[in-house]
């Protein structure tokens, strides 16, 4: 709103000073990232003094986990405080007209939603437990029942994968070489937008292309089609294959997250840092000159993004204020989830969508753990007549607890790795 303003007031001449700072990207993501963490660190403590008096407290289970009884009690729903750090500086600073803001307004506000309500659920089961002067015991069933959460990310991913796929002001600029027809550039699109760009003092003509690609790390020829994965008869359908994909990885990174929110800072910090990589991502394929410089396709119009980014990364970090520990506010499922989905819709928009498992690994491990418990626990349940565990416990961070790690090690630990995963995931862009 305010990026309109300033537009508005420089469209009619109206100069006062600091008023054409308003027109670097560069000054607006550092705003973004510092109204963000003024927003989660001043008022995110009056919220968590609202959830207080509210009594949104956490009731934890009995896991026999070191320090888990110290947790009852405090204030959860606290992923409000990061989605507001996140839309508020989004909605003051970016040009909303913008394809990716929008869908990444909608991604915070679908999954926030869908997590805030979620944890209504079991904090109203835990209020009427009370009321009627009864023992509450924690449960999955008391929240939102699981197949509507698949739901909810499913439709998701359906709306991210098609806007992707058919909005026309989604485009990766290629440039027409001579003696290249550039019918094979532009993928189906009819009339091609032909843009010329003066780079290194050479006059160069670069094209829309609407073709679904991504980035492949540690190969030379880097690129993607996915229109490859099917025959050449059914490419016409590239678009369902696409979607089913965006789809699984919305879903996926999103269930990750929330599995990894099991300790204080855990997931707040890995998002966080992840949250980096893909701000880097962005730029570089968002500026053609750094694009050329590293090989990588050129993706216009991704500027913006990384102003929400900055938002994204300031919430978090201003989150940890709070959620370290000793935690005095846990996110819940209000923040994780919307974490999770923001962090894959980003991820897809980059073209980074396969390096997911290297940057995400701490978020793919947790999954993997919990489905590797549950599979060898049936399996030999129906075999031996008993279950038997790989893990003391899962998700991945419970078991190193069972071992006697205090959390903040684990957490500190699973940031380092993460880091590690980031720096690898960064250096895939020369390393072919």
């Amino acid at each position: 709103m305010l990026y309109f303003l300033f537009e508005w007031l420089t469209r009619e001449n109206i100069r006062f000073p600091g008023s054409g700072l308003f027109q670097f990207i560069s000054f607006r993501v550092l705003l973004a990232l510092l109204l963000s963490l003024v927003i989660t660190t001043v008022y995110g403590k009056r919220l968590i003094r609202i959830l207080q008096k509210k009594q949104v407290g956490e009731t934890v289970r009995d896991l026999g986990l070191a320090g888990e009884q110290q947790k009852k009690g405090t204030p959860t729903m606290g992923g409000i405080i990061i989605i507001l750090a996140i839309l508020i500086p989004t909605l003051l600073l970016t040009n909303l007209d913008k394809v990716y803001i929008r869908l990444m307004l909608l991604c915070t506000v679908w999954l926030g939603g869908i997590g805030f309500l979620d944890d209504y659920l079991k904090i109203r089961a835990k209020k009427i437990a009370k009321q009627k002067g009864i023992e509450y015991k924690k449960s999955d069933a008391d929240g939102l029942a699981g197949r509507f959460k698949i739901v909810g990310q499913v439709v998701l991913g359906l709306i991210v994968g098609a806007t992707l796929y058919f909005n026309q002001n989604v485009v990766v600029k290629r440039e027409v070489i001579a003696n290249k027809p550039a019918v094979s550039l532009i993928g189906n699109e009819k009339k091609p937008r032909f843009d010329t760009l003066m780079l290194e003092g050479k006059q160069r003509i670069f094209v829309d292309a609407k073709n679904v690609i991504t980035t492949i790390p540690f190969v030379k020829s880097h690129e993607f089609n996915y229109a490859r994965l099917l025959p050449k008869s059914w490419e016409d359908y590239t678009y369902i294959l696409y979607i089913a994909i965006v789809i699984l990885i919305v879903t996926a990174v999103s269930n990750g997250a929330n599995m990894t929110d099991g300790l204080d800072g855990l997931a707040t910090g890995v998002s966080a840092i992840i949250g980096i990589c893909l701000g880097i991502f962005a730029y570089v394929s968002g500026n053609i000159r750094f694009a050329e410089y590293l090989n990588i396709m050129y993706i216009p119009n991704l500027g913006e993004l990384t102003i929400f980014i900055a938002a994204f990364v300031g919430a978090c970090i201003g989150f940890l204020w709070y959620n370290s520990y000793p935690a005095q506010v846990f996110m819940g499922d209000t923040g994780s989830l919307a974490l999770g989905g923001i962090i894959a819709a980003l991820a897809i928009i980059v073209r980074k969508e396969l390096l997911i498992p290297i940057f995400c690994l701490v978020f793919l491990v947790e999954n993997l753990s919990v489905m590797i418990q549950v599979s060898y626990f049936k399996y030999t349940k129906r075999k031996y007549g008993e279950g038997r565990r790989v893990f003391l416990m899962s998700p991945l961070h419970h078991h190193y607890q069972k071992k006697g790690y205090h959390e903040s090690k684990i957490a500190v630990r699973f940031w380092i790795i993460t880091i590690l995963c980031v720096a690898m995931a960064i250096i895939t862009l020369k390393l072919r």
